[in-house]
């Protein structure tokens, strides 16, 4: 697991030095603090920065082809680079290291921009082909890897974060408007978009190419769209198809030179995980739990559970709203605004975690393959119930939202649920019901609280998000309800927000995270699972992974619904969290800024703290969006 970053001067001859390089490989050290690397030559350039995982002797990048024509930096794992070496050293390539570094840059010989296909694994990768004066940059099927880039007249930069790519040379620091909108009602910036203007995200499953100035992305590999769906198998093949692939991506993520362990939250996903790891090691498997002081927020009775069957080296680490000191560090690395909360006890999980092992495997990915999420089942519910008048549907939430929730804001209960169905009937089109379940701010309340110079400067492109999920539905005509949903997640929350939040808080702390249920052999397998394997009658998630794996889970394991990894804001909010919100948020500065309405964001305050209204993860996403001003453009002020 590595950093990786360079630039390439394709419209001039000015050399890139190394200093202009280190520049940026300095702002990724976390992600690699084993070694460091360097390559330039004459208008080109690229560095890394390594997280010595496999070969951790030889595996020193750059690697470079066996004439020196072609030069690789790559940040990732492959996990079936030994069966490509095997089938490369056939064909006659020499190889000089027993990375998987190398293996990659020989099938880019025999395979030209085309090898990404064959790899199976988690990846961003920069090729420099000195021959045909070509870079070819490529990221992962699903998104594990990020890479950004920014383009101008004469240059190309990219780099694995956002913070040290926008601050090199030439690169424009515009504050985009229309991300700000969007992370307002998705909780992150949708790619290609980030919150500059001057730079961009490779999006998974892409090929960027830069050859005589020309700049081609291509798209290599999506989810089976229109095959046909394996349910005329019975349903002991279906459940033997299901274990056979986890256990095979499993078995794969564990390879290894240095200590591994996993993440263990309690739920289905990561227990299924741990489950397969034991099976596969001889050693206990290290597995790392955490949770809350709030008890309707912990899920470390049942983690535990999972631990003692299974007989794990276990550890937990619960968080207190006081480690909140650490959310200035937190926006550093991610380099632009990010809402999703749980990006606080995955740092820290993952910085516990980091004190045992170098890598650690996760359950990310099953509610996505399987159809794990509460709101896919309020649908599946709500959907008939969509195209009600209007009015009906909307006295109905504004009902729900009355309801005093005694529950604290705890996740998933009884209340939570009701609003959840009730947000999904807003829709009268798919792409608008699934925004309702998943908004922070719902479209007229995010209105009410934009400035209306924040509206005119968007114009056109405000509402940005209801486009972009609309452009993601058309491409799904003829799937089912719950399978049309999945692909949208796929497309933009699983890698956008999930991803995101996987990469930086492991990689901040020096730590590798696999995915097991991210093997793109297993999300094939999934999505030719029709919904209704997936989802049984309306609350009866991920049915058919349950059934696969009953007799490797604890009966109340089994049994659980999903809790997620939320965490008490709107408690914190009301105690530990209270000062540095206003302090922050209702300060002169922030409200110079120019995005809201002062009296409206007073008034989100105002009902939060007299238990009008719980708006812990509004208030959440205010913060987090000031927050990431101060640290990287504190001068803003809009127009």
């Amino acid at each position: 697991m590595c950093g990786i970053c360079g630039r390439y001067n394709f419209g001039s001859t000015e050399p890139v030095t190394r200093e202009e390089l280190k520049a940026m490989n300095d702002g990724l050290v976390h992600r690699g603090p084993d070694d460091e690397g360097y390559f330039s030559q004459e208008n080109v350039g690229l560095a890394m920065r390594r997280l010595s995982i496999i070969d951790l002797s030889t595996g020193h990048q750059p690697i470079s082809s066996e004439d020196g024509s072609a030069w690789i930096v790559f940040n990732g794992e492959i996990y079936n680079f030994e069966a490509l070496r095997a089938e490369l050293t056939v064909k006659g390539h020499k190889f000089r290291t027993r990375s998987d570094t190398e293996t990659i840059i020989h099938l880019y010989e025999e395979k030209g921009t085309d090898f990404p296909k064959y790899l199976r694994g988690m990846f961003a990768v920069a090729i420099w082909d000195a021959r045909r004066r070509r870079l070819v940059l490529a990221r992962d099927r699903m998104g594990k890897k990020p890479l950004f880039y920014a383009q101008g007249r004469d240059f190309i930069a990219f780099a694995s974060e956002l913070a040290p790519l926008a601050a090199a040379r030439g690169v424009s620091r515009e504050v985009e408007p229309l991300a700000v909108d969007a992370f307002l009602t998705l909780q992150y910036v949708p790619g290609p978009m980030t919150v500059y203007k001057g730079v961009r995200k490779l999006e998974p499953a892409s090929v960027m190419t830069l050859q005589d100035g020309k700049t081609e992305i291509s798209r290599y590999w999506d989810l089976p769209l229109g095959r046909e769906k394996l349910d005329y198998l019975s349903l002991a093949e279906l459940k033997e198809l299901v274990r056979s692939e986890l256990a095979e991506a499993t078995r794969l993520r564990l390879i290894s030179e240095v200590p591994l362990g996993a993440f263990l939250s309690g739920g289905i996903d990561s227990s299924i995980v741990v489950a397969l790891m034991a099976r596969a090691s001889e050693r206990p498997v290290k597995t790392f739990a955490i949770g809350f002081k709030e008890d309707a927020f912990s899920e470390l009775t049942y983690a535990s559970q999972v631990a003692r069957m299974y007989g794990t080296d276990h550890t937990e680490f619960v968080v207190e709203s006081d480690m909140a000191s650490v959310l200035p560090k937190l926006v550093r690395h991610y380099g632009e605004p990010y809402a999703d909360s749980s990006a606080l006890p995955s740092y820290f999980v993952s910085r516990e975690t980091r004190r045992a092992v170098t890598v650690a495997l996760n359950g990310d990915g099953g509610d996505e393959a399987f159809g794990g999420y509460i709101r896919y089942s309020a649908m599946k519910a709500a959907w008939p119930f969509s195209r009600l008048p209007a009015p009906l549907k909307k006295a109905g939430l504004s009902l729900a939202e009355l309801l005093p929730d005694r529950g604290g804001g705890a996740p998933y209960n009884t209340i939570w649920r009701a609003r959840k169905f009730l947000q999904a009937t807003l829709g009268g089109t798919l792409p608008s019901t699934y925004l309702a379940t998943v908004s922070f701010f719902k479209t007229p309340e995010k209105n009410a609280l934009l400035s209306a110079a924040f509206r005119n400067t968007c114009g056109r492109g405000l509402d940005y998000a209801e486009r972009y999920m609309a452009g993601l539905f058309e491409k799904t005509e003829g799937e089912d309800l719950l399978n049309r949903v999945i692909y949208a997640d796929y497309h933009s929350y699983l890698p956008e927000c999930l991803m995101t939040k996987m990469d930086i808080a492991s990689m901040a702390n020096s730590l590798e995270a696999r995915s097991p249920f991210l093997d793109h052999k297993v999300v094939e397998l999934a999505f030719r699972l029709s919904g209704r394997l997936k989802i049984k009658g309306f609350r009866g998630t991920k049915w058919i992974l349950r059934e696969a794996f009953r007799d490797m889970l604890p009966p109340e394991i089994y049994g659980r619904g999903k809790m997620g990894f939320g965490i008490p804001l709107g408690q914190w909010f009301r105690g530990g969290l209270k000062g540095f919100w206003a302090e922050n948020c209702l300060s002169e500065k922030a409200l110079g800024r120019g995005y809201f309405r002062p009296e409206e964001l007073r008034r989100l305050w105002d009902d939060h703290q007299t238990g009008r209204r719980d708006n812990g993860y509004r208030l959440w996403a205010v913060m987090m969006l000031e927050l990431w001003h101060r640290e990287f453009a504190d001068d803003f002020r809009l127009g």
